[in-house]
């Protein structure tokens, strides 16, 4: 894995010394709220899985949040989905946009025609910069997690094609 650059972010591959920058990033309320608990989903992000990439987004050289995608290799399904969390401090900046559209743009590259996020459908400031990107809700995913109180919660399907990215 490179580097992606962005217009004003830079995505760099996750490596052994971001654990506690990840974890900060993690618990922090405002994240912990939609992910869950900082340490398990920290852990998380170093599994090996084939398909999945995890980056750091980086701001002015500091490590601001991370991003990843995950790619469907089977020919007649092949996309990729991304997941992102941005530490609360730079929410309302636009890094979070920018650093979608420069994992968008790299996954178009590599030849995925459609890309899909899927937000808590409560999650109103993710799903207001997924759709400056371009995303468009597909459907509601009735139920579809469990969130950190121990309830389910339903989720939003958005899904981008390679034409539609702004």
């Amino acid at each position: 894995m490179t580097a992606i650059h962005g217009d004003r972010v830079r995505l760099r591959p996750i490596g052994a010394a971001d654990r506690a920058r990840v974890r900060e990033i993690l618990a922090t309320p405002e994240v912990a709220r939609w992910w869950g608990d900082p340490e398990q989903e920290a852990e998380g992000l170093y599994e090996v899985e084939e398909g999945r990439s995890v980056y750091l987004i980086e701001l002015d050289g500091s490590v601001v949040g991370f991003i990843q995608g995950a790619e469907e290799p089977d020919p007649q399904y092949r996309h990729a989905g991304i997941d992102i969390a941005v530490h609360p401090g730079f929410h309302g900046r636009g890094v979070g946009t920018d650093a979608i559209r420069a994992l968008a743009r790299h996954l178009f590259a590599q030849g995925h025609h459609r890309l899909t996020i899927d937000p808590a459908a409560a999650n109103e400031a993710a799903i207001r910069a997924y759709t400056k990107v371009g995303f468009r809700p597909v459907g509601v995913l009735r139920d579809y997690e469990r969130g950190p109180d121990g309830t389910w919660h339903d989720g939003l399907l958005m899904d981008l094609l390679a034409g539609e990215l702004t």
